[in-house]
C-alpha cells in the first residue's frame, strides 16, 4: 500500500469532521437567530447573523478564552499520553528504534507542534483582551486553531497507529538503512562520515534481526517473516548499489571491529572482509543466521523462510557477478545444514537442501567459468553433508541430497555444462559400503537416485555416462539391485502423498524413463534374464 494512501484517508476524515461540525453549528446558529431568538432580535434591532457571530464582547471573550486555553492544553495532554504509551509498547515489543523513527517523522512533529502552538496562542490571546480593545483577528485565528486541534485528534491517532504498524515499521527500517548506507556523496550532510553510516547500517541490521527473533519468541510468524524479508531486500538492494560506493565505506574501522559479530573474528578474517568488500553482507547474513537458529527451537517452519531469503541474496550476488558474496552465501547455507543436522531436524535439512539446490541450479544458467567452479564446490558440500547425515542416522537427509545431486546432473546435461562430468563424479562418491541395516537403507535411496539418473542418460542417448553409474553399482548384490528396480517401477503417481514444497515423489519416473530403467538394470549380468514385463499403468 502506498505511503500517501493513509495520509489521504486521514485528510478526508479531517475534512469530513470539519464539514460536519461547521454544518451542525451553522444550522443551530441560524435556528437560534431566525426562530428561537427572533422576537428579541427584532426589538433590539440587532445586526445580521454573520455580524452577530463576530460581535466579540470584551467581558465574554475574557471568560471564553481562558476556558479555550484549558481545552487545548487538555487535547495536547491526551495526545501526548496516548502517543507515548503506544510508542513505548511498540518499542518494547519490536525495537527501540521505533521511538527514534517516530520523533523524526515530519507529520508527527508537525501535529505535535501545531498542538503546542495552538495552546500557546490561546493562552497569550486571553491576556490581550481589554475593555477597550478586542483583537478580533487574533481571536478568530485562535478559535480556528483550537477547532483544528480537536478535529485533528482522531485522524492523528489513526495516523499514529498506521505509522506503528509492524509491517510498515520493518519496511521503513530496511529502506532507511539501505538508503543511508548507499546514499550518494552529494546527498549526505557534510559532517557525516563513513563510520557514521556504517554504525547506522549495523544498527538497522541488528534491529531487523531483533524484531524477527522477538516475533519468533511470541510465535508471530507474520512479523518474523516480514523482518527476514526486510533483511533480504536490504542485502539484495545493496548488491545493486554496491559498485558506486566509495572505498572508505568498505574499510573496517574501530566501530566495526567493536561490533559483536566482528569482535570475535581473527584479524586476518577482518582484513579479508575488508579486501573482499563483504563486511555488510557478512553482518546481514549473520543476522539471518541468528533468526535461523531461533527458528530451529521455536518455529522450525520459519527456518525454511530464512533459507529462501538467503538463496535470494546468493542469486543477487550472482546477477551482480560478485563471487565473494556468492561464496559467503554458500558458507551460510552450509551453516544452516550443519545446524539442522546437529538439531537432528530432518524437515529443516530437507527444506534447506531444496533452497541450496535451487541456488546451485541458478549457477548453471550463466555461461561464465567461475559459477560452474562454484557449482562443483557446492556439489562437494552436498556430498559432505549427505555422508554426515548418513553417519548420524538421518537416512532421509542422505537420500534427499542424492536426489538433489541427480537433479543437478540432469540440469547440467541440459545446459551442456563443462562441469557435468565432475558433478557426476561427486554424485557417485556419496555412497559407501553399508555396515548396518540402517546404513543400507540410507544408501539404498542413493542407489535409487543414481539409477534414476542412469535412465535419464539412456533416454538422452548418453550410454557412456550411464555406464559410469553401472560400473559404480556393479558390486551390489543381485537381490538388492532387483528390489531397487522393482520398487522404482512400482511408483505410478507423480504426486507425493504428503504436502511438500518439492511437490513430486523422488522415485517417480514417466513411462519412457521406466523403459530405460529396465534397460539399465538389464545391463547387470545377474539381472539380464529377470527383467519384469512392463506393468499396466
Amino acid at each position: 500500500m502506498s505511503v500517501s494512501r493513509p495520509r489521504r484517508r486521514s485528510l478526508v476524515t479531517l475534512g469530513f469532521f470539519a464539514a460536519f461540525a461547521v454544518a451542525a453549528f451553522a444550522a443551530l446558529w441560524l435556528l437560534d437567530y431566525f426562530v428561537i431568538d427572533a422576537g428579541h432580535r427584532s426589538s433590539a434591532g440587532s445586526a445580521g447573523p454573520f455580524a452577530q457571530l463576530f460581535d466579540f464582547d470584551p467581558e465574554t471573550m475574557q471568560n471564553a478564552l481562558g476556558s479555550l486555553s484549558q481545552v487545548i492544553a487538555a487535547v495536547l495532554g491526551i495526545a501526548i499520553t496516548v502517543v507515548s504509551i503506544v510508542v513505548q509498547l511498540a518499542a518494547t515489543r519490536y525495537t527501540s528504534r521505533v521511538a527514534d523513527m517516530f520523533f523524526r517523522d515530519r507529520i508527527n512533529l508537525g501535529v505535535m507542534g501545531f498542538f503546542v502552538v495552538a495552546c500557546l496562542e490561546a493562552l497569550w490571546v486571553s491576556l490581550t483582551v481589554r475593555k477597550d480593545f478586542v483583537p478580533q483577528a487574533t481571536i478568530t485565528a485562535t478559535v480556528i486553531m483550537a477547532s483544528g486541534s480537536l478535529l485533528g485528534l482522531v485522524p492523528y491517532f489513526a495516523y499514529v497507529f498506521d505509522f506503528l504498524d509492524p509491517e510498515k515499521v520493518i519496511a521503513r527500517i530496511g529502506a532507511e538503512t539501505l538508503e543511508r548506507a548507499t546514499s550518494p556523496k552529494k546527498t549526505r550532510s557534510g559532517a557525516e562520515t563513513a563510520a557514521d553510516r556504517q554504525s547506522h547500517a549495523l544498527g538497522g541490521l541488528a534491529n531487523l534481526a531483533d524484531i524477527a527473533v522477538n516475533a519468533l519468541g511470541q510465535k508471530d510468524k507474520v512479523i518474523a517473516t516480514d523482518a527476514s524479508a526486510a533483511l533480504r531486500r536490504l542485502l539484495v538492494g545493496y548488491q545493486q548499489r554496491k559498485g558506486a560506493l566509495d572505498a572508505d565505506w568498505f574499510a573496517i574501522g574501530a566501530a566495526l571491529r567493536a561490533d559483536p559479530d566482528f569482535v570475535a573474528l581473527a584479524a586476518d578474517s577482518l582484513d579479508d572482509l575488508a579486501s573482499r568488500r563483504t563486511w555488510l553482507e557478512w553482518k546481514g547474513l549473520r543476522q539471518l543466521r541468528e533468526v535461523f537458529g531461533a527458528a530451529l527451537t521455536t518455529m522450525p517452519e520459519m527456518a525454511h523462510v530464512v533459507a529462501i531469503d538467503t538463496r535470494y541474496v546468493g542469486e543477487a550476488a550472482l546477477a551482480a557477478s560478485d563471487r565473494e558474496v556468492l561464496m559467503l552465501t554458500v558458507k551460510f547455507m552450509n551453516t544452516y545444514l550443519r545446524a539442522a543436522l546437529n538439531a537432528r531436524d530432518v524437515r529443516t535439512a530437507y527444506n534447506v537442501l531444496n533452497q541450496y539446490r535451487q541456488l546451485a541450479e541458478s549457477l548453471l544458467v550463466t555461461r561464465n567459468a567461475w559459477p560452474q567452479a562454484v557449482l562443483v564446490e557446492i556439489a562437494g558440500h552436498f556430498k559432505y553433508y549427505a555422508r554426515l547425515a548418513h553417519g548420524i542416522g538421518l537416512a532421509f537427509v542422505t537420500e534427499t541430497a542424492a536426489y538433489d545431486m541427480c537433479a543437478l546432473c540432469e540440469m547440467a546435461n541440459e545446459y551442456d555444462a563443462a562441469c557435468h562430468d565432475r558433478l557426476l563424479g561427486v554424485f557417485l562418491e556419496i555412497d559407501r559400503e553399508p555396515e548396518t541395516q540402517a546404513e543400507e537403507m540410507a544408501l539404498r535411496g542413493v542407489r535409487k537416485a543414481q539409477a534414476k539418473l542412469a535412465s535419464y542418460y539412456l533416454l538422452h542417448d548418453q550410454p557412456a555416462r550411464a555406464r559410469r553409474i553401472h560400473d559404480d553399482m556393479a558390486s551390489e548384490s543381485p537381490d538388492r539391485l532387483r528390489s531397487i528396480r522393482d520398487e522404482m517401477l512400482a511408483i505410478t503417481s507423480k504426486d507425493f502423498w504428503e504436502v511438500v514444497d518439492r511437490g513430486t515423489n523422488f522415485d517417480y519416473l514417466p513411462d519412457d524413463r521406466k523403459e530405460k530403467l529396465r534397460v539399465f538394470f538389464a545391463t547387470f549380468a545377474s539381472l539380464a534374464t529377470s527383467a519384469p514385463a512392463p506393468a499396466a499403468e
